[in-house]
């Protein structure tokens, strides 16, 4: 019978990993594709500064996934580095935050 560290391949969760935050980055440049796109038609100032600030929380995102990625890609095998907490919340808050954003812009 095989222990589960045998059978464990230390590189596919770093793999995993990235791919998740390149989808993530993905989906939030759709939605401030998506907000940009709904403002620009309306032309109010609110929907102009709306997309600034999408915008701006998108950009803060690329960054912060960029580097999570970039620490996954140059880790050693098999010891991917944890996620720090300030990087978490600030994913986290990029997130929500374009979300709302998003949300207030279609409605």
């Amino acid at each position: 019978m095989s222990t589960p560290d045998r059978d464990r391949d230390p590189g596919l969760q770093p793999e995993r990993t990235r791919l998740a935050w390149r989808r993530t980055s993905l989906s939030g440049t759709v939605a401030a594709v998506l907000a940009a796109k709904t403002a620009l038609r309306t032309g109010t100032a609110a929907g102009l500064a709306a997309v600034a600030l999408c915008s701006l929380l998108w950009l803060g995102f690329l960054a912060l996934a960029h580097l999570r990625i970039h620490a996954l890609a140059t880790a050693a095998p098999g010891r991917p580095p944890r996620l720090t907490v300030r990087h978490a919340v600030g994913a986290t808050l990029c997130t929500v935050a374009l979300a709302v954003c998003a949300v207030a812009l279609v409605f």
